[in-house]
């Protein structure tokens, strides 16, 4: 029986979902947006300690419905997410560019991580304009324009220079939507993750599936590449 104390997650589907049920895309950010709730319910009821998901990349930035999503943030982020810090105790961390967001979705990021600081229930990274091509990118950048002492032989201080940091690297990664691709994701997180992929798309991703997933995971004999 394995351990389970960190799930990665690539939220992808959103879009065709509300094509399928012929609604706005809106409709299905919105519906979408309301399932991450869910999934922390389901994640705390395994007693998962990190939840990581990719919202939205780097690549996707300049998609036209970026500005519906803009809309879904302002209208739904603070709601949503309050409730979570408030009720579940979950402590928040948005990774990735910030350059070029709107002041007031900074204002809400910032917020939200700011009022989730000392919660310990669950942490949960959002991926929000992320790429891990950018993600090097950056790193390389940090090593050669600061004057810090990294130790190339320190784990450690290797591990740190990215943005998940000391978290312990995902047990399971789970894609909704059908492709079968990592999308540029938290790459250097993912070595000896177990890949899930499901036709389902994200708004219809349900506790069963969740379940179904998890309990198939436990059951896998882990190599970790012997």
């Amino acid at each position: 029986m394995n351990k389970l104390n960190h799930i990665a997650l690539i939220l992808d589907g959103n879009k065709r979902w509300a094509k399928k049920n012929k609604l706005s895309y809106i409709n299905g950010y919105t519906k979408g947006f309301e399932n991450i709730k869910n999934l922390v319910t389901y994640s705390l009821s395994k007693k998962v300690s990190n939840l990581t998901i990719f919202t939205l990349s780097s690549e996707n930035f300049n998609r036209s419905s970026i500005n519906i999503i803009y809309d879904i943030i302002y209208n739904n982020f603070s709601k949503t997410f309050n409730d979570l810090v408030k009720e579940k105790g979950i402590k928040i961390k948005i990774f990735g560019s910030r350059k070029n967001l709107p002041n007031k979705i900074l204002k809400i990021f910032q917020n939200i991580e700011e009022t989730s600081l000392n919660n310990k229930n669950l942490n949960l990274n959002i991926a929000f304009n992320y790429g891990f091509k950018d993600e090097i990118k950056n790193i390389i950048t940090n090593i050669t324009t600061n004057e810090n002492n990294i130790k190339m032989d320190n784990q450690k201080d290797i591990d740190n220079l990215f943005f998940l940091g000391g978290f312990p690297d995902p047990d399971i990664l789970i894609r909704t939507g059908g492709y079968k691709r990592l999308s540029n994701f938290i790459m250097y997180n993912l070595t000896y993750t177990e890949l899930f992929f499901t036709e389902t798309l994200w708004p219809d991703f349900s506790e069963k599936e969740f379940n179904l997933i998890v309990n198939q995971y436990l059951n896998i004999d882990r190599k970790y590449g012997l």
